[in-house]
């Protein structure tokens, strides 16, 4: 039998954990996949699908080194969303991603996971001017590309879904708009 260990480091914020998936998460997941917010990630899905959804997350950290982490509430202990870097092979370039799940928008914890996500790609695995790509409907995620000081270069299209490509500015030579 083979085994893998996968190093996923953790990203600690002032109020988040940044951290690799765990078994435990698969329930909010599934309760995020059930509703309409998740037609922006790839929802609807089911539990199966979102437990393969959770081992391709997983795959994405050993083939690539880098990936998406679970973001945790520091002071409840309880998965609230994901942000990190995707690079599937259908994806133009690498790609910041950012997801909260329902009842957690409005408190700042999307651009704080987001904001640390970006920074720590850019400084230990040398992904900087990352992009995201935008659902054109999706009005929040743009607005949060925005506050992190990313534009919108152009319109495109990703696996058949139309969406927008939103450069991020360099944390390495600009700091950051973070």
């Amino acid at each position: 039998m083979t085994s893998v260990t996968l190093n996923i480091p953790v990203v600690e914020t002032e109020r988040l954990i940044l951290r690799g998936h765990r078994m435990e998460d698969l329930d909010a997941m599934v309760d995020f996949f059930a509703t309409d917010r998740s037609k922006f990630v790839g929802g609807p899905m089911d539990r199966s699908d979102c437990w393969r959804g959770t081992l391709r997350g997983l795959g994405h950290w050993a083939m690539r080194g880098y990936g998406i982490w679970h973001v945790e509430e520091k002071a409840r202990g309880k998965v609230i969303g994901w942000a990190g870097i995707l690079h599937h092979i259908e994806w133009p370039e690498p790609e910041l991603a950012y997801t909260l799940f329902n009842g957690f928008e409005g408190k700042g914890y999307a651009f704080e996971a987001a904001s640390a996500a970006r920074e720590y790609v850019a400084r230990e695995f040398g992904l900087d001017r990352v992009i995201s790509l935008i659902a054109d409907e999706n009005t929040r995620s743009q607005a949060l590309a925005k506050r992190m000081g990313a534009v919108c270069e152009k319109d495109t299209v990703v696996m058949d879904y139309p969406c927008q490509v939103w450069r991020h500015p360099s944390v390495l030579t600009d700091g950051g708009a973070a």
